[in-house]
């Protein structure tokens, strides 16, 4: 099997539900992440194999949105695309599989990443094609029937994170104190400038000229005391998951550029980190959001490394009850997992939030000269998926 390396890694902005992003499609942001992923690796368009982008609310963008995107990018008509939809594990499961296709000599250079709008998920009518002979009709939001809906057992992703916190013991005030830590975190982060390097500014088109965007839009401050102050949005008696201790609705893209290390070599590209192991994993579908407890000892096994032992985790931190649970389960140092914050603060637009968790992972570890990280999420239906990165 041959040796892969990421040699760029960009994100857009993540932008807020309604917000900075309303007017662009996940095609367009797509597009943005692709053009400058491409860029930073130094490479010409034609030198592309193919293209494995996520996107989990593709109704109504057309067929295999990943294709649209790259052609909409300026690559040639003869690169492949594929489109995957691993619900918040797609963006991350497109850069695994681009790994392996590359590893066993299949493809030489991929880029591989997600794209989201939730913002334009559009309503469906069920009824419309049979005809609605008479009475009310129903409009159904793919927003939640595709993307935060759990079929298997008939409630929202919120609900998982009630059961989780039920099974676990995850008090409402532990977490409270973890959303008040990811937004300080990631807050902080970008007053830093921590975040500059990783993201792709983005050009939004408005009646008095283009707005770029540079920032993700929801960074902010809380308090335990703000929080608390928040009712339950789940369960409603004895509930402790608030719109405060969850991930946002967001809209966003990002992908990176992987090559053999052969390639990368021949075309004078450096490296920034090495793929290594790889795992997918399931869990009683009820409780999603800790899958990842199951998915990351099963990447470990592969390289022979403890849990423990890596220096960064991100986890996709859909929820604060979860993520505790996971941190807590695995013996987790907390100073080590997410460090600039993750889906609670910084956004989840989900077909893209594999590929930013990468992404903010890889330059997090160029910052802390870190030699190991996870990259890691939960995903409706019982599953997660985990990558382990070695810096280089």
């Amino acid at each position: 099997m041959r040796e892969v390396v990421i040699t760029s890694a960009c994100r857009t902005p993540v932008g807020a539900f309604r917000g900075a992003f309303a007017s662009l499609s996940a095609l367009d942001l797509g597009v943005v992440v692709l053009n400058e992923a491409i860029a930073r690796a130094g490479l010409a368009k034609d030198q592309v194999d193919e293209v494995i982008m996520g996107c989990v609310l593709p109704a109504g963008l057309g067929q295999n949105p990943a294709r649209q995107a790259c052609l909409r990018a300026g690559l040639p008509v003869e690169v492949g695309c594929i489109t995957v939809n691993k619900v918040c594990g797609s963006g991350l499961k497109a850069v695994m599989l681009a790994a392996q296709a590359i590893a066993c000599g299949d493809a030489e250079v991929i880029v591989a990443g997600g794209m989201e709008s939730m913002t334009n998920a559009p309503y469906l009518v069920p009824q419309a094609r049979g005809g609605m002979r008479m009475g009310n009709g129903k409009l159904v939001d793919s927003m939640v029937h595709d993307g935060l809906w759990d079929h298997l057992n008939d409630f929202h992703m919120g609900m998982s994170a009630e059961l989780c916190a039920e099974k676990y013991g995850v008090s409402r005030q532990d977490q409270d104190q973890f959303a008040v830590e990811s937004y300080a975190k990631s807050f902080e982060a970008d007053a830093q400038g921590r975040f500059k390097a990783q993201i792709a500014p983005v050009s939004v088109a408005g009646r008095k000229g283009p707005t770029v965007v540079e920032h993700d839009e929801g960074l902010k401050l809380s308090s335990p005391e703000a929080l608390a102050a928040l009712r339950p949005a789940f369960k409603k008696d004895g509930g402790t998951v608030t719109a405060g201790n969850a991930s946002t609705l967001n809209d966003g893209a990002a992908a990176v550029v992987l090559m053999s290390a052969e390639k990368a070599a021949a075309l004078g590209a450096r490296p920034l980190v090495r793929v290594g192991a790889q795992a997918a994993a399931g869990i009683d579908p009820k409780y999603v959001l800790v899958a990842p407890m199951l998915s990351i000892p099963k990447a470990c096994a592969k390289a022979g490394i403890d849990p423990k032992d890596i220096d960064l985790h991100e986890l996709n931190e859909a929820f604060a009850s979860s993520s505790l649970a996971v941190q807590r389960t695995l013996g987790l140092d907390p100073a080590r997992i997410n460090i600039y914050g993750g889906g609670i603060s910084i956004g989840h637009p989900i077909g893209a939030s594999g590929a930013r968790v990468l992404t903010t992972l890889i330059y997090a570890m160029k910052d802390q000269d870190a030699a190991t990280g996870m990259a890691s999420l939960c995903l409706g239906g019982g599953e997660a998926v985990s990558l382990l990165v070695e810096n280089i």
